[in-house]
């Protein structure tokens, strides 16, 4: 094949077939991919081992029965240690549900003691039980030298002299009937 000297490489890499080649028409032949190759194994040595090593390695692989009984110990331990947690947690939960409920009593029971003493403060004219105690049944506002004090006795008991009488008015009370 000969070559033409031209100057410009791309076409003398072209002419000597380098690179891609261009094929006319539609029946282009699909390229192949090959699979990759696995990289051959070696042979494996037999590696001797001494019979500490491999007396080692057994003991290293096998369980110690105690240490499987501590094993089982310690998830026991832990199974406890979760249902109490849960027992906990539950209890809490039941609790507090409970203290709910009686939070909403307590409001309940509140607001209707609310409305029963507003009730009654209006039910009350304090006009009325004024002008009845005063006119009917003989109260006198107090004045300076009707109050008497008295120090307690030592003992704390109060000696009676008269009798109440059946009215209920005592002394100067008395003469407003």
């Amino acid at each position: 094949m000969a070559v033409k000297r031209t100057g410009n490489r791309r076409t003398a890499h072209r002419e000597k077939g380098y690179g891609q080649m261009y094929v006319y028409g539609n029946a282009v032949p699909k390229q192949q991919v090959l699979p990759k190759r696995k990289p051959e194994r070696e042979p494996e040595t037999e590696v001797r081992m001494s019979r500490q090593v491999r007396k080692n390695r057994n003991r290293a692989m096998s369980i110690n029965p105690v240490y499987a009984g501590f094993l089982a110990v310690a998830a026991v331990f832990a199974v406890l240690v979760c249902v109490c947690y849960l027992r906990l947690q539950s209890d809490t939960i039941s609790r507090s549900e409970n203290i709910t409920a009686l939070q909403k009593e307590l409001s309940v029971m509140t607001e209707a003691n609310d409305t029963a003493l507003h009730a009654a403060e209006d039910s009350v004219n304090l006009e009325e039980v004024r002008a009845k105690a005063v006119g009917e049944l003989g109260m006198v506002y107090e004045s300076q030298g009707t109050v008497i004090e008295y120090d307690a006795p030592a003992n704390e008991s109060v000696t009676q002299y008269n009798d109440i009488p059946s009215n209920g008015i005592l002394a100067k009370s008395g003469e407003t009937n």
